[in-house]
């Protein structure tokens, strides 16, 4: 139901600065001569602290996060870094979005963005999981895999869970199962929790596309809000 697209990768560099000096000095007036020299070895500059840099928040998700059927600066992860940029708050936001996407596939791809430094990492994953009927505890798994090995690359990153819910006709075992995954590993991993990303738009024609699926702009922008909810206290920290 998904096609796919591609996502803005990041790059953060630290440069090099490197000085040298030589001094040298004569005496004369029948004296032997003397020479001095002095040098200054080569320095580099402590990389900038987490505190000093612009720091980055990873959306790392499918459809919903990539912004489907819509421009790229009307999906909510741009909408999140218009609020941080009225605010000046030293974030960046990158939109690794994919359409498609399960979580089976975030996992692998997962390591490939953590090569960068992630300071809070926002996970959307498992909706296509829930609509292909993929049983919750491989879900389960391979979210939980996701959030270790962001963790194991960066300890002190903050990890933000959306939760997901399915519609009633995916059974009531199912549908409870499934809701449960995020709760569960919000808890046992002690991430934050987005109770319901898709709270307010879901179900509503209004707010969502042709295909019933994705949100419109409208739709988008109660998701900001929904993200924004949890992860505000996150970035005010910084004032």
């Amino acid at each position: 139901m998904f096609k796919k697209i591609t996502f803005l990768s990041f790059c953060l560099s630290a440069g090099l600065l490197l000085t040298a000096c030589d001094n040298g000095s004569t005496q004369q007036n029948g004296q032997v001569a003397e020479e001095q020299q002095t040098s200054a070895s080569a320095s580099t500059p402590a990389a900038p602290s987490r505190s000093e840099r612009v720091k980055t928040i990873l959306f790392f998700g499918n459809s919903l996060t990539a912004g489907y059927g819509l421009e790229p600066d009307q999906a909510f992860p741009s909408l999140i870094q218009q609020r941080i940029d009225s605010l000046q708050l030293p974030y960046k936001a990158v939109n690794a979005g994919l359409s498609g996407e399960t979580s089976a596939g975030g996992k692998s791809r997962i390591d490939w963005l953590l090569r960068q430094p992630v300071d809070v990492f926002v996970l959307e994953l498992g909706a296509n999981d829930g609509l292909r009927g993929i049983n919750p505890s491989e879900t389960y798994s391979n979210l939980a895999t996701i959030i270790d090995k962001v963790r194991a690359k960066n300890p002190e990153a903050e990890v933000i869970l959306a939760g997901m819910q399915m519609p009633p006709s995916m059974g009531q075992q199912f549908t409870k199962e499934f809701r449960d995954v995020f709760t569960r590993l919000a808890k046992e991993k002690e991430a934050l929790l987005i109770p319901f990303l898709l709270e307010g738009v879901a179900g509503n024609r209004e707010l969502n596309q042709g295909d019933g699926i994705h949100p419109t702009i409208e739709g988008q922008k109660i998701l900001a809000k929904n993200v924004w909810a949890v992860i505000e206290p996150i970035l005010q920290k910084e004032k």
